[in-house]
């Protein structure tokens, strides 16, 4: 099995390129090679790959630089995208074989596509995912699920939905991956392989093209090596102009440690590094601050039967469910099918409860620059573990989902950043932002990032 490569960042590759140390050819050549490889998880990560006309594309794009073209901010960067993304003539099949007889896309690419294109951005291919992104799990049982590269000798799950979108970055083939966030599912792929994840507010980026789980709660965020690199591909998702993010110190920062919910039954390895974390970013000045947060433990209430994600999944699905049950992974049929629990006068009352809820905790954090969690809980266990019990997977998939789907709920953007140290288990830390303060968040984040950054350089250089 080819080794799982050192992370690399979009500004690194760009420099690479541009200072001649290599080319758009070579580069997406070795992320298709990785995406090939009889031995590798390619077959598992990938529903489709583009090989051949990444290929063309890239000798196309060292032509036109040796020509002194510039076709964009991410000119020749090999990119995944989740199998919910229209591309013009194929079918999205979401992670289904419901879908797989499904008329192909017409003749318009999803827009975050064209816009990824746009930006010079190679496609490399499609990646796997839960069935309709229905969980936090990453298991798919039509499609094979693709490991997570922290142990690959135990096969641990990858985290999901959005599964093969964060192996593809971990093992190389590519430099970055777009999923989509309706629980988390940006997020814990990110923090359970660790990967820098970002979840924009969701009415920034268009959701044109993409198949929906939930349209109250869908967003799509990239998957990437760090903050900056989330910045980049966010940026150019949401049509805006990149532009470097800015430094700013951590010391100051006034950072709110959620107290309700998010910190229950911690498992030892996330526990130990959040704590070290927050030890090392208050030695570097940053204000931390508990911050009781009751409104955390009224979401699942609100919830219990699946809340907006069921009921909105049933509308979508309810024909297919009666019609061919048995093409639909199970798990993700019940999780659907609860949605029949919710009268219309409770999903009323749902989207009531909501934007109440959201001007709470907006009164809540606003002192804050921004609110600090484990992203999950617990470290990925193992697949076998959870493949064939339903009863485990269930509890599994509600744990992974705690601590971000709250924030879907209240529709806030949020980054997720690793904090273990390397060798061991990932593990994710969450900061929080406020609801279209997508810009300020990433900042934060890259400044988090950076002190601890610098905290584990001075804890390697003393031992």
């Amino acid at each position: 099995m080819p080794s799982v490569p050192p992370l690399d960042t979009l500004a690194r590759q760009r420099a690479a390129i541009a200072a001649g140390e290599t080319t758009v050819a070579a580069l997406v050549e070795e992320a298709c090679a990785r995406a090939e490889a009889p031995d590798g998880e390619g077959a598992r990560v990938f529903l489709g790959r583009y090989g051949e006309a990444a290929r063309q594309q890239a000798q196309h794009a060292d032509a036109m630089r040796a020509a002194g073209v510039d076709l964009g901010p991410l000119t020749g960067m090999p990119v995944s995208i989740k199998d919910l993304f229209d591309v013009a003539g194929e079918t999205t099949r979401a992670g289904s074989i419901v879908r797989r007889d499904a008329a192909p896309a017409a003749a318009a690419d999803a827009a975050i596509v064209r816009r990824l294109k746009g930006a010079g951005a190679i496609l490399v291919g499609r990646t796997n995912m839960t069935e309709f992104a229905y969980s936090g799990i990453g298991i798919n049982p039509h499609y094979g699920t693709p490991a997570n590269p922290w142990d690959r000798a135990n096969r641990r799950i990858p985290g999901g939905s959005s599964s093969g979108a964060a192996v593809s970055v971990t093992d190389g083939m590519a430099i970055a991956a777009i999923g989509t966030d309706t629980g988390g599912s940006v997020r814990i792929p990110s923090a359970l392989c660790g990967l820098t994840g970002f979840k924009p507010t969701a009415s920034r980026v268009p959701q044109d093209g993409c198949f929906p789980l939930s349209f109250s709660l869908d967003s799509i965020g990239p998957l990437a090596a760090s903050v900056a690199c989330c910045a980049l591909v966010d940026a150019v998702m949401a049509g805006e102009t990149p532009a470097l993010l800015p430094d700013i110190p951590v010391s100051g920062l006034r950072l709110g440690i959620a107290q309700t919910l998010v910190l229950d039954g911690l498992e030892d390895p996330v526990s130990s590094a959040f704590e070290v974390a927050l030890t090392r970013l208050s030695a570097a000045g940053a204000r931390l601050i508990d911050l009781p947060f009751a409104i955390l433990a009224d979401i699942p209430q609100l919830s219990t039967a699946g809340g907006l994600a069921a009921a909105e999944a049933l509308a979508l699905h309810r024909r297919d469910l009666e019609s061919r049950p048995q093409d639909f992974d199970r798990r993700v049929a019940a999780r659907i099918l609860n949605g029949a629990k919710i009268s219309g006068a409770d999903y009323v009352d749902l989207l009531h409860a909501r934007a109440r809820l959201r001007r709470e905790a907006d009164a809540l954090t606003a002192p804050f620059d921004a609110v600090l969690m484990p992203t999950c809980p617990r470290v990925a266990p193992p697949i076998a573990d959870l493949e064939s019990d339903d009863a485990a997977f269930g509890e599994a998939n509600l744990a992974m989902l705690r601590n971000t789907a709250s924030f879907n709920f209240l529709d806030r953007c949020a980054t997720t950043l690793p904090i273990h140290r390397e060798g061991e288990a990932p593990v994710g830390l969450m900061v929080v932002g406020e609801t279209m303060g997508d810009r300020r968040n990433l900042v934060v984040a890259k400044a988090i990032e950076a002190a601890l950054r610098q905290a584990q350089d001075r804890s390697l250089a003393a031992h």
